[in-house]
């Protein structure tokens, strides 16, 4: 799996090198916030790093298209409630390998409206309670594929650096519902993420 995905960056990077007259790439390196909707727990607690490359080209004066590949962290976790004597510990790690492919408009010189779809790719899964990791048969197993549709804006800087924040919402769950109530989970579990990252230009 490392082998593959480290192929598919090699793979983009060398794209970006050979159309680097018709399209713009890079690197990105960023955080999420994330939260599944479907648990009984709320808000954005679970941070998680994305990393990747990316590319993009203009299709009209102010309108251009561009893909990404990168890592992507999400996931879900409890809050500590002070209140609580004896607080209950829950973590949701997922990872993820994402292709999004977007589409966006220059609304002004510095900013700049984007809309698209990422799909995902499931690397690795875990739970953690406050005894650790769940043992293998109280496991119950999560969806390999994820789509997520995404809106967010872009932000010019300077002229190689970028700054983009999306939010973006799973339209497939991560895990059906279970056939009874659990403590940490009750309904289908949907991705939910805010994520923030730089965009570096390498071929200006």
């Amino acid at each position: 799996m490392i082998k593959k995905t480290l192929f598919l960056f090699f793979f983009l990077a060398v794209t970006t090198a050979v159309f680097s007259q018709r399209f713009d790439g890079g690197m990105l390196a960023g955080f999420n916030g994330t939260q599944v909707e479907g648990d009984t727990y709320k808000g954005y607690h679970k941070p998680g790093i994305l990393a990747g490359a990316w590319v993009q080209t203009d299709l009209m004066p102010a309108v251009f298209g561009g893909m990404e590949l990168k890592f992507s962290q999400k996931g879900a976790r409890s809050k500590m409630d002070p209140k609580n004597p004896v607080p209950e510990k829950y973590i949701m790690r997922l990872s993820y390998l994402e292709l999004p492919v977007y589409a966006g408009f220059r609304s002004s010189e510095l900013i700049s409206v984007i809309g698209g779809a990422s799909f995902g790719y499931l690397l690795s899964s875990e739970e953690i309670n406050e005894d650790g990791k769940f043992p293998p048969e109280d496991q119950k197993p999560f969806n390999i594929l994820d789509l997520q549709p995404f809106l967010g804006f872009q932000f010019d800087v300077i002229e190689q650096l970028k700054i983009d924040l999306r939010l973006a919402y799973s339209v497939l769950p991560v895990r059906g519902k279970p056939d009874n109530d659990l403590w940490y989970w009750r309904q289908n579990q949907f991705n939910n993420v805010i994520s923030l990252a730089v965009y570096y230009q390498l071929n200006r």
